[in-house]
C-alpha cells in the first residue's frame, strides 16, 4: 500500500470517526490554505472560473469566488469520506433532487434513464440517494492510479449502492453493459463534462471549444431512453441537484449518427453552461478544461 493510499484509507476512518463540526472546520482551514497558496490545482480552478464569468468580474470578487470554490471541493471530499457511515434515511435527508419524479416514472416504465453530469457538488450523495429510493443505478469510473486506490473507491461507491462498471478491462465493454441495464430499467448517471482524449466530441462551452464524452448522447440514441443533464450544487445543509429534460433526441431524418451525437452533445453542454454559471463555486474543475488551455497553468490533477 503506498502513501496515496494510506491516504485515502485514513480519510475513511478518521474522517468518520470524528465528529462533523471538527472536521468541516478542519477541510474548511485546508480548502482556505490552497486558495492562499495558490498551488496548481487552485490555480487551474482560477483560470476555468474566470472563463465562467468573463473578464469582467473585478480579481478581488474572483479571488472570493476561488476561495468558495475550494471550500466546496473540499467539502465533497469530506463527504465522501463520511457517506458509507450514514444511515439510508440520513441519505435521503441530506440530498435533495428536484425533478425526482421523472426519473420514478422513468424507471417504474421500464425505460430506464441517462443522466449527463457536471463535475460539481456532490455526484456521490446523488448516487446514493437514487439507490436509497430502491432504483437500479449503474455508472462507470475511470481507472484510477495506482490500483490499490482505484480498488478503494470502486469498493466505496458498490458499498452505496450503486453497480461500478471500469472504463475499460471489464468482462464486458462498459457501453454495452449499459444498454442492457437501461433496458432494464436502471438509471445511468455519467459525469460527462470533460473529455480530452482523442474520442470526445468537440462543443462550444463558455464561449471556447473543448471535448465531451459521446457516452450519453450514444446511449440515448442507441436506446431511446430518455436524456437528462443534471446542475448539482451545495446549500448549506444539504446537496442539491436538478435535473432538465428531458433534453431533445435529434432524429434519423437529422443526419448521419456521428451528426447526431455531435447535436445532442452540444445541447447537453449548453445545459452544463446554465448550471455551472448559476452556480460556479460548486464546479470542481481544478483540472485544465478547454482546447486552448495550455499546461503552463499547471498540471493536471486526478480524482
Amino acid at each position: 500500500m503506498n502513501l496515496t493510499e494510506l491516504g485515502y484509507v485514513a480519510g475513511w476512518r478518521v474522517v468518520r470517526a470524528l465528529p462533523r463540526p471538527v472536521v468541516a472546520a478542519a477541510f474548511r482551514a485546508g480548502a482556505d490554505r490552497a486558495s492562499r497558496t495558490g498551488g496548481a490545482g487552485t490555480t487551474r480552478l482560477r483560470a476555468n472560473l474566470r472563463r465562467v464569468v468573463g473578464p469582467e468580474l473585478p480579481d478581488a470578487e474572483l479571488d472570493d469566488l476561488v476561495k468558495r470554490g475550494m471550500r466546496s471541493y473540499a467539502r465533497y471530499w469530506m463527504e465522501a469520506f463520511r457517506l458509507p457511515s450514514l444511515s439510508r434515511e440520513q441519505i435521503l435527508a441530506t440530498f435533495q433532487l428536484d425533478g425526482a419524479e421523472k426519473l420514478a416514472a422513468d424507471v417504474a416504465a421500464g425505460t430506464g434513464a441517462v443522466v449527463a453530469l457536471p463535475h460539481a457538488g456532490n455526484w456521490d450523495a446523488a448516487g446514493a440517494w437514487v439507490a436509497a429510493n430502491g432504483w437500479p443505478i449503474t455508472t462507470v469510473m475511470e481507472r484510477l492510479k495506482p490500483e490499490g486506490v482505484y480498488e478503494r473507491f470502486f469498493a466505496y461507491r458498490r458499498s452505496l449502492g450503486m453497480e461500478i462498471l471500469p472504463t475499460h478491462g471489464g468482462e464486458r465493454p462498459a457501453f454495452d453493459v449499459l444498454v442492457d441495464r437501461l433496458r432494464a430499467g436502471a438509471v445511468v448517471p455519467l459525469l460527462a463534462d470533460r473529455d480530452l482524449s482523442a474520442r470526445g466530441v468537440e462543443v462550444d462551452f463558455f464561449g471556447a471549444r473543448t471535448r465531451m464524452p459521446a457516452g450519453p448522447a450514444l446511449l440515448a440514441l442507441r436506446t431511446g431512453a430518455p436524456l437528462y443533464v443534471a446542475s448539482l450544487w451545495y446549500e448549506p445543509d444539504r446537496a442539491r441537484a436538478a435535473l432538465v429534460g428531458p433534453i431533445a433526441v435529434p432524429g434519423a431524418e437529422d443526419g448521419p449518427l456521428d451528426q447526431r451525437v455531435r447535436t445532442l452533445t452540444q445541447r447537453v453542454a449548453d445545459e452544463f453552461a446554465v448550471g455551472v454559471a448559476r452556480h460556479p463555486e460548486d464546479w470542481h474543475m481544478l483540472q485544465r478544461m478547454w482546447l486552448d488551455q495550455r499546461s503552463a497553468v499547471g498540471p493536471d490533477s486526478g480524482r
